[in-house]
């Protein structure tokens, strides 16, 4: 799923983003390229976390909206991403609705979590969560946790811009994130949360974190 810091890296070039967005809008064929190389590797791998095989087929359809709608779009670079989200979404929810394969359920469960601070368990696993066997293990995840830590690690939004793409409360999508991460690292199991990366920062992993 990345390497460390994934997030940040992805942030980190939304200043070049932003400007060949607006370099494509005026009709530059190279700056849409370049604004597509940068965001396609994180919207396919969110796809993957969705539909997985036929990640690619609709991240094709997503792009041809995004290219006909590129006139419409105001925001900055990391404004761009979390657009191209939200059509990449739903795109596979139209996949997921003519497939007939029922989505899974996405209420939160209804017991009280102890959320941790700004720079706690949560964040440190986050920014750290790195292998192939977690992406998978992440499909498997009930949708709303799914979603959140692959928006949050795979596209690199932060958790305004995640609740926006989903239509939830920024606090609800921390909890799912949150709470995805933790069931994470508990079917990696303390050996392989650590080679992944979803540790606490100490030499506690997450799943040994409660």
């Amino acid at each position: 799923m990345g390497k460390g810091g994934e997030p940040r890296r992805l942030q980190a070039r939304d200043g070049e983003l932003g400007t060949a967005v607006a370099q494509a809008q005026d009709g530059d064929e190279t700056a849409f390229a370049v604004a597509y190389r940068i965001v396609q590797p994180g919207l396919l791998g969110y796809l993957r976390g969705l539909v997985g095989d036929d990640a690619e087929d609709v991240a094709s359809d997503a792009w041809l909206e995004i290219a006909r709608d590129l006139g419409r779009f105001r925001g900055d670079g990391a404004g761009f991403r979390g657009w191209t989200a939200t059509i990449a979404r739903h795109r596979a929810l139209d996949h997921l609705r003519r497939q007939r394969v029922r989505p899974r359920a996405t209420a939160l469960e209804q017991d009280v979590l102890d959320l941790p601070g700004p720079h706690s368990t949560y964040e440190q696993a986050l920014e750290s969560l790195s292998t192939e066997r977690a992406l998978e293990l992440v499909r498997a995840l009930p949708r709303d946790q799914a979603e959140a830590v692959l928006l949050r690690v795979v596209v690199g939004l932060d958790g305004p811009a995640v609740a926006r793409v989903l239509g939830k409360r920024p606090g609800a999508v921390r909890t799912a994130a949150y709470r995805g991460l933790k069931r994470l690292a508990r079917q990696l199991g303390p050996q392989d949360a650590a080679d992944a990366g979803v540790t606490d920062g100490g030499s506690r992993t997450l799943g040994e974190s409660e």
